[in-house]
């Protein structure tokens, strides 16, 4: 009985250990297996660079607020202190008569209101609400340029990963064939050199294959850094579903990209900008007006409420005038500044517009020349596995070499990889003309 009971014991044990371990690694597998889309939204979470335009938004939008502050009245006080080493007094014939006392406080409330300063301060708010646009635009630009090292790094992973597969299907086969080899030489069928080109030929696969798994390590660190990911974390991603073949023609390309692209719109605020900032230059020829009311008090204790001499407060309400007319040409230099910074500017723009243009054909190319070689590709590789099938069998037989052997598999293992250099640079050569164009 008490056995009975041990052995049900025991078996409960194993079986919970067992569904526990199962549900443990394929949670595991869950939280580490992430898709593109996955991988794009965990990096503009937490990439620094859209972290950072966040960051430039919030500093914009403060800015507004500080040059709407501008156009309210400003409160301000002071407060001061005097020792006089002699009590000032006035004479009338041989009589002193003191008029103060050696230690003087006061302290006064003013508020000012600007009134007119040649629209200056109008003109400053403009900018500021330009600032939020151009910020705004700018995490555009980031979430654009993140998505495409995402997806760009992601593609290099999965063509690491199938060319880790072909050297391991290399050296499978190799090792295959150094055993047939060592089989024939033992038995006087073939010259040794003919099984030393088989082992050397094993030994750089092995070689290849030691490389691409280094390489495969390092694509996925790229992606993890983009991810802020622990840089040695074995990050599993997915195989995206096909794409398709069709694509805009290049002119209505052209269109999206002048369109769409956020440096164009940067400049386009930039201009504007410059605008004002000529509008600002020049608001220093108007004269600035300001009312101003004052609260004042002056007394010989801390709080200035004792004054024997004369009265201890007083308030005072009046327009202040001020105007530089003349300062060896100062405005004028900064206004014909500000006209030529809006003249390169516009230069900038027409050097930005062509260089978009010539990356929009660019990228469209390389679209175009990755589709037609994944066709080519497919048909080079069956046609090399078909070779290396009917050499291995002309090789059985003894009707052909070792070598050929070898350069039947050396042109399968080209062919694979050209395949899946072809399939993935196709993908990522889709990256960049959605980046090109301005889009995600």
């Amino acid at each position: 009985m008490i056995r009975c009971l041990q052995k049900i014991l025991l078996t409960m044990l194993l079986i919970f250990v067992t569904v526990f371990s199962t549900n443990t690694g394929k949670a595991e597998q869950k939280e580490d297996t992430i898709t593109l889309e996955e991988a794009i939204q965990e990096a503009l979470s937490n990439n620094t660079l859209i972290r950072e335009a966040i960051e430039n938004q919030h500093a914009s939008l403060e800015a507004q607020k500080s040059a709407r502050a501008d156009l309210f009245p400003k409160l301000s006080v002071s407060y001061a202190y005097t020792h006089l080493n002699d009590a000032p007094y006035s004479k009338t014939g041989p009589t002193k008569v003191y008029v103060g006392k050696n230690d003087n406080f006061s302290w006064d409330l003013t508020l000012t209101q600007p009134v007119f300063t040649g629209f200056a301060l109008v003109t400053k708010q403009k900018i500021a609400a330009l600032g939020i646009n151009l910020r705004k635009i700018e995490k555009e630009q980031a979430i654009q340029d993140i998505a495409k090292q995402v997806k760009v790094a992601y593609f290099q992973i999965l063509l690491a990963r199938k060319f880790l597969e072909v050297a391991q299907e290399e050296v499978n086969q190799l090792k295959a064939h150094v055993h047939d080899a060592k089989h024939f030489y033992d038995q006087g069928m073939i010259p040794y050199n003919d099984l030393l080109k088989s082992q050397v030929a094993l030994a750089n696969a092995r070689q290849k294959q030691v490389r691409a798994a280094s390489n495969l390590e390092m694509a996925i660190a790229t992606l993890n850094t983009l991810l802020r990911r622990n840089i040695n974390q074995k990050t599993r991603i997915e195989d995206p579903p096909a794409l398709p073949h069709e694509i805009n023609g290049l002119p209505e390309l052209f269109k999206q990209a002048l369109r769409n692209r956020p440096e164009l719109r940067q400049l386009e605020i930039a201009l504007r900008e410059a605008d004002l900032r000529i509008q600002m230059a020049k608001s220093a020829d108007y004269p600035q007006v300001a009312l101003i009311g004052r609260y004042e008090q002056t007394g010989d204790d801390p709080l200035a409420t004792n004054n024997d001499f004369s009265n201890s407060h007083n308030l005072s309400v009046g327009v202040q005038l001020s105007w530089s007319f003349f300062e060896w040409g100062k405005t004028r230099s900064e206004v014909q500044k500000t006209i030529y910074q809006k003249k390169a500017l516009q230069e900038k723009v027409e050097g930005i517009k062509e260089s978009i243009l010539l990356e929009v054909k660019n990228a469209y190319q390389k679209v175009k020349v990755a589709k037609e070689n994944i066709f080519t590709a497919k048909e080079a590789l069956s046609q090399a596995k078909e070779n290396l099938r009917i050499t291995n069998l002309q090789y059985q037989q003894q009707i052909t070499t070792s070598t050929e052997v070898l350069d039947a598999r050396t042109y399968l293992t080209q062919a694979e990889v050209n395949y899946y250099s072809a399939l993935y640079g196709y993908r990522v050569a889709r990256a960049e003309l959605k980046r090109a164009v301005g889009e995600k």
